[in-house]
């Protein structure tokens, strides 16, 4: 057969392959549209306390990374089809719920709305802030977690059967093209799904927190009707693990030293990484004001994956996977260092406040450092399985996100309590100051003043991380030996 026709038949994928990465699309641009702001809904809409809306964010998470090895199973025993079907109107029923919540509490008069520093002139500028009467004692929103654990379960359904069905509807020939679409159609519903949330929230104010719900609603409902028109996926008998058998390969991994304490240092790359989401939207906004993008802010990481991810495996092909790791957790520091900078000087930056120039700074080196990291500690995590399990171990190479989720998020609360507050819970003399600071006029709040200290935790953990990744490697290579 010429090359012609191979190069021509490596591009031929059945109809399943296609209607799975268009649902893919949909899917990743709900995800990220309300993900990238879950913590500022679940404080500005359903008043939550930072502590509780890192808390509650990490345990979301947490679930995400946790369980498609265990849907997954699932999946395969109800059939694929099935599993979207299930997963995408769990998703739909989810997303459109957290609509409903904040509509139904503002009908009930549970709700009051009033902006950052009553009655500032910037109140256009700002918009509504949406919380409960009685913050505190409010029990309502807390009916958020149920709608929380549905797509929760919805989304990871859609995590397994996805790339399943990528696995199964490419062939020898055309898997590393059907790969590479794959991981192309989530960059693109990523970066869409974020993209949305600026222009929303600059003709809503925080009110299009909530209607961002329905535009998630709406792109899961129409990937429903797209599988249940479309989808029908090859059968595939036989395949697929129990249940039992992902238990005992997790009891395994669990037991297997050298992983465990890898996956524990690389959680701390994770920790920092997460922060994309658990407290840069807060601390840009409070610190540099209401018109940042930082769901814009969030893209800058995949934009550089996705531009230099091949580059540096390709440099560092014939180095160690420990050796690309070591120099990825050395530039971490270095990135939540240029986060924490932005707070020490003054003065606008290439016509950014200087808060919203360093953050893009240190989101860029992230995504280098994700570059050095990812890639490697897959390829890493599969040599350590047994012959013949490397796909089950493989299940959970994410335990590293999985705690630093459950950690992360809970330490970004504290720190945002502690150095970076809510402006809602300042006195009115500092909330009318820090706006006057936003717009020009006079230096922030004393409150304010160590916000960037959030950082430096961040740099601290980074850092140990890194130094515990070369005693790691030193004590490996001896035991090898």
């Amino acid at each position: 057969m010429s090359s012609t026709a191979e190069n021509k038949m490596g591009w031929q994928f059945p109809k399943a392959f296609w209607v799975a990465n268009a649902v893919e699309v949909l899917e990743r641009a709900a995800w990220y549209g309300v993900f990238v702001v879950i913590t500022l809904y679940l404080t500005r809409v359903l008043g939550y306390s930072d502590i509780e809306s890192a808390t509650t964010s990490g345990v979301f998470v947490a679930g995400l990374y946790f369980l498609p090895t265990f849907s997954g199973a699932i999946a395969d025993k109800m059939g694929y089809r099935n599993a979207l079907l299930l997963a995408f109107g769990l998703l739909t029923i989810g997303y459109a719920s957290m609509y409903v919540l904040p509509t139904l509490f503002e009908s009930a008069g549970l709700v009051q709305y009033g902006v950052d520093g009553a009655g500032s002139e910037l109140k256009d500028k700002i918009g509504k802030i949406i919380v409960f009467n009685g913050l505190d004692t409010g029990w309502h929103k807390w009916l958020f977690v149920p709608v929380m654990l549905t797509i929760m379960v919805g989304g990871s359904f859609i995590k397994s059967v996805i790339t399943g069905t990528v696995a199964r509807e490419t062939t020898e020939a055309n898997r590393a093209r059907g790969y590479s679409i794959f991981y192309a159609m989530v960059n693109v519903g990523a970066f869409s799904g974020k993209t949305i949330v600026k222009p929303l929230r600059d003709q809503m104010g925080n009110e299009g927190l909530i209607v961002l719900n329905l535009f998630a609603a709406a792109m899961t409902l129409l990937a429903f009707v797209l599988v249940f028109m479309f989808y029908k996926s090859a059968e595939h008998d036989g395949e697929g693990k129990t249940l039992s058998e992902i238990g005992h390969a997790l009891v395994a991994v669990l037991t297997r030293g050298r992983l465990i304490v890898l996956t524990l240092i690389i959680t701390g790359f994770w920790m920092v990484q997460h922060q994309l989401y658990a407290s840069m939207p807060k601390y840009v906004l409070r610190m540099a004001g209401e018109g940042s993008a930082v769901s814009w802010f969030a893209n800058v990481n995949p934009a550089v994956v996705v531009i230099f991810v091949a580059w540096v495996t390709q440099m560092l092909r014939k180095k160690s996977a420990l050796h690309s790791m070591t120099i990825g957790m050395f530039i971490m520091p270095l990135s939540a260092f240029c986060m924490a900078a932005g707070n020490m000087f003054s003065g606008e930056v290439l016509g950014l406040h200087p808060i919203a120039f360093m953050m893009l700074v240190g989101i860029g080196l992230q995504g280098l450092a994700e570059c050095f990291i990812s890639p490697r500690f897959l390829e890493y995590f599969s040599l350590q399985a047994p012959k013949g399990e490397e796909g089950l171990y493989l299940g959970f190479s994410h335990l590293h996100s999985f705690i630093s989720a459950l950690v992360g998020f809970f330490i970004s609360g504290l720190m945002l309590d502690r150095w970076c507050p809510n402006p809602s819970t300042l006195t009115v003399a500092e909330q009318t100051q820090r706006l006057e600071s936003l717009a020009g006029n006079g230096p922030m709040p004393d409150v304010y003043l160590h916000a960037h200290y959030l950082w430096f935790v961040f740099v601290g953990i980074a850092l140990a991380s890194a130094i515990a990744l070369i005693i790691y490697g030193q004590v490996i290579k001896k035991i090898d030996d």
